[in-house]
């Protein structure tokens, strides 16, 4: 008998608590979500979140389901934060309505890459457009950040739950 059997895809989208948007995703977030939602079981880790290229996380990687959007009528979308590592990412996922996955985006998140700290912010607002700005800076908190090196970028989710870069 397959994972897929054995967790039904209904069962995984219940731990997604539904959320009113428009909601930022910033670093601290994560706490929020941990507090109020346990750890995703491995059973639907490997049903539902990992995709055929990904490796097999290790055994400190860790997944948080945050919430599930609202009004989704011909998809569903849901929200995970990942925790591995040096990185820390909120995932987007969109399924279709049998539970097979449409599209998928990292739209937060935290990365050490060597001195450098990558952290990107990203805002979700009702008309499901994710506004993500992403800033690189010095690991060292004594360090200034260079706000003219910040980039934006725009995603949106599609009435097909495609997630595409946005205008």
């Amino acid at each position: 008998m397959s994972t897929q059997q054995k967790v039904s895809f209904n069962g995984f989208l219940k731990i997604f608590p539904e959320v009113e948007l428009p909601i930022t995703l910033t670093d601290d977030l994560h706490h929020v979500f941990s507090k109020n939602n346990d750890p995703l079981p491995v059973a639907m880790i490997q049903a539902y979140i990992l995709d055929d290229e990904e490796e097999q996380p290790d055994e400190f990687t860790e997944y948080i389901a945050c919430f599930r959007f609202p009004k989704t009528d011909n998809f569903h979308a849901v929200l995970y934060w990942k925790a591995e590592l040096l990185t820390y990412e909120y995932i987007l996922v969109t399924y279709d309505k049998k539970g097979s996955p449409i599209s998928k985006r990292v739209v937060a998140g935290t990365k050490a890459q060597g001195e450098m700290l990558e952290r990107t912010v990203a805002t979700i607002d009702e008309d499901w457009i994710i506004h993500c700005i992403r800033g690189v800076a010095p690991a060292d908190e004594n360090k200034a950040f260079d706000p003219s090196s910040s980039q934006s970028l725009s995603l949106e989710i599609l009435a097909t739950g495609e997630i595409i870069l946005s205008d």
